[in-house]
């Protein structure tokens, strides 16, 4: 069995969520990828009219994410579409940030051994890396800048799903950092409650953050978290809502694991578990191709990927507690 993921957006605000849910007849839903691949982990903005929607492009065949794009007319037609970022490790999980006049992609790359920002060189398919956030090899890593501070909400590979059952929080006074990591992580526990599952957003002055509920299966919903108490040595957040895939899209009733926005449009995606006979003979071609080198990225590396380690010796996580 294994998982596809269909990504879409919607043409209203993700606050809007709260009170009015996702209808099937009102998502715009990207191209279908085949029966062996999907994109996943929509995030997108608009500028000059054209919105371009990021995100996680995986294919069995290889199985390693790269993160591609999307763009649309104010129509919602297909503009073009291509590779925006691949490196020699998995990459899913393209959150945006806007700083400063300049535009960054922190995406999750934890088997690179760490957490890279990327800054915009020529949008939407060049990107160059300049900074490693912190020493921890952060898991979906959603920043926000709240209260004249920048958070970092995120999950921590390890044993026993670690990375779906807690909840750790990183501050800092500057995107570049340092960050801080709140003494109290992880802040929260449990399988419905902490992994980040999109943009975390305002709604009435609180600050609400979309996390994914994974107690049965990846993904199977997404839990809205409104936080009530945020500072570096406090924190409390209650569930106030919760997204799952109903009869969004036929066929894919199984998952709904990102809810992300900026401005006017708002991106999910829905999850379908698949059983096919051509699974093993899928596994047996991926084992084929790592011993004959060919899973590799498949498309444009990014500008300045390879960094000289002395960029990423300015940003650091320092522990406390």
């Amino acid at each position: 069995m294994f998982d596809l993921w269909r990504s879409g957006f919607i043409r209203r605000p993700l606050s809007s969520f709260i009170d009015h849910e996702p209808r099937a007849e009102e998502i715009v839903w990207l191209p279908d990828c085949g029966p062996h691949a999907y994109v996943a982990d929509p995030f997108g903005i608009t500028s000059d009219g054209v919105l371009t929607v990021f995100v996680e492009a995986f294919d069995y065949h290889v199985r390693r994410g790269e993160i591609h794009y999307r763009q649309y007319d104010a129509d919602d037609r297909l503009l073009g579409q291509g590779v925006a970022l691949s490196e020699p490790w998995h990459l899913s999980y393209p959150t945006l940030i806007e700083d400063g006049g300049e535009l960054y992609m922190l995406p999750e790359g934890y088997k690179s051994g760490g957490l890279i920002l990327y800054r915009c060189v020529r949008f939407p398919d060049q990107w160059e890396a300049v900074a490693r956030i912190g020493e921890a090899a952060a898991i979906d890593a959603t920043v926000v800048k709240h209260d004249g501070r920048w958070w970092m909400f995120h999950a921590l590979p390890g044993p026993d799903d670690r990375a779906m059952r807690e909840l750790h929080i990183a501050w800092a006074d500057s995107l570049m950092g340092p960050w801080t990591a709140h003494p109290g992580n992880p802040v929260m526990g449990g399988f419905q409650t902490s992994r980040p599952g999109g943009s975390a957003f305002l709604h009435d002055g609180a600050l609400h953050l979309p996390v994914q509920d994974c107690a049965l299966t990846y993904g199977a919903a997404i839990n809205l978290l409104r936080i009530d108490v945020l500072s570096p040595d406090a924190f409390s957040a209650v569930v106030v809502k919760r997204f799952e895939p109903g009869h969004l899209l036929d066929g894919y009733g199984d998952g709904f694991h990102t809810l992300s926005g900026h401005g006017d449009v708002t991106f999910i995606d829905v999850k379908g578990i698949r059983q096919s006979s051509a699974e093993p003979w899928l596994k047996a071609g991926f084992k084929a191709r790592r011993l004959l080198g060919l899973n590799g990225p498949r498309g444009r590396r990014a500008t300045g990927a390879a960094v000289h380690p002395d960029i990423f010796s300015t940003v650091s996580v320092r522990k406390q507690g």
